[in-house]
């Protein structure tokens, strides 16, 4: 039968076989430019069929995680990302200074009231009208991370159309007159991924995410933004600078 097999659990072998890979690749048992096991033996190591195996390396190389030489093998082709963490934090700038293309894609927005928690980071009444935009976030063709960022929806009107337009929030707030901003605040957790999460990042339920919530302020110390961004764990690697 060809149809990929179905763990009991409901995920599908090939992305657990794909996943595999990709944690070996993170943890450095795959370096970069090494080849990877043939397909027989990845086959006997996860007990699974070689269509299997050759659907799993598909997707990863449809990443860019790894690239098929005719006749010669499959090798890794993408190293963990570099991502500095700084006063001055850029996602199009960090992923550019590693020589991959940044792109950002706008997933959807909404206009919501501040809660509490949103409010007090933002230095806004409770209540107040806020823009919230879905945000995904590439390397090259790999999707990093997922966002939700909230702006005050007074001061940044038409923001997620802005941010469609632009593809950048730097750019956005250059719209609004904001030339140059730093990041005030950063908070790093370690959690597991959400389903809907899961979905966006192309990762398999279960996997490790970066949880990082920042908040961003104009040079004078006012609150512009608030993120929280969920990155792939095992395709970066946070640098923090003093």
């Amino acid at each position: 039968m060809n149809r990929p097999e179905i763990e009991v659990s409901g995920v599908a072998l090939w992305r657990r076989v794909a996943d595999a890979i990709e944690h070996g690749i993170a943890d450095g048992r795959y370096p970069q430019g090494t080849r990877l096991p043939g397909e027989t033996e990845i086959a006997e190591t996860h007990r699974v069929n070689r269509h299997t195996v050759r659907r799993a390396l598909a997707a990863l190389a449809e990443r860019g995680l790894v690239r098929a030489e005719r006749g010669s093998g499959t090798y890794v082709e993408a190293p963990r990302i570099a991502y500095p963490l700084r006063s001055r934090t850029r996602f199009s700038e960090n992923i550019g200074a590693g020589g991959r293309e940044a792109r950002a894609q706008l997933l959807s927005h909404a206009l919501e009231d501040a809660d509490r928690a949103l409010a007090k980071r933002l230095s806004l009444k409770t209540g107040a009208p806020l823009v919230r935009l879905e945000t995904l976030r590439f390397a090259d063709r790999i999707p990093i991370s997922r966002a939700t960022t909230w702006l005050s929806a007074e001061r940044f009107p038409d923001a997620a159309r802005v941010y469609e337009r632009q593809g950048s929030m730097t750019r956005t707030l250059s719209h609004f007159g904001i030339k140059d901003y730093r990041r005030a605040e950063t908070r790093l957790t370690a959690a597991i991924v959400e389903a809907a999460d899961a979905a966006r990042l192309d990762l398999a339920l279960g996997r490790p995410i970066l949880l990082v919530e920042s908040v961003d302020t104009d040079l004078d110390g006012k609150a512009l933004l608030t993120h929280r961004s969920r990155f792939a764990a095992e395709r970066i690697q946070f640098v923090v600078e003093g």
